[in-house]
């Protein structure tokens, strides 16, 4: 690979929507230079999502690319969201065209 690309952790968190606000101040306090968020749906061990009604019984989909460390801080803080609430997350070292 070409060392001409930039190289980050890309997190993904999946969880659900009534999260969403909790997630982002976390984010910021983290310093994430940006996120994506999207709606999602499927099923998991905690049931089915379908995303019929905008905030119940739906997912959203988190992506931001950062730093190694950031990425070992957001995965340790995520540890205390509410366990009552559906959330996964993941990370993947990444290459590409971002800052």
């Amino acid at each position: 690979m070409s060392s001409s690309f930039n190289q980050g952790i890309l997190v993904t968190i999946i969880c659900e929507a009534v999260l969403q606000d909790r997630l982002i101040k976390l984010l910021q306090t983290l310093n994430v230079s940006g996120y994506t968020i999207i709606p999602a749906q499927g099923a998991g061990g905690h049931g089915r999502r379908m995303g019929d009604m905008a905030g119940y019984n739906t997912n959203i989909e988190v992506k931001t690319i950062v730093s190694a460390e950031v990425s070992d801080q957001l995965l340790e803080d995520l540890k205390d969201f509410p366990q009552n609430h559906a959330l996964i997350a993941f990370r993947q070292t990444v290459e590409g065209l971002f800052d």
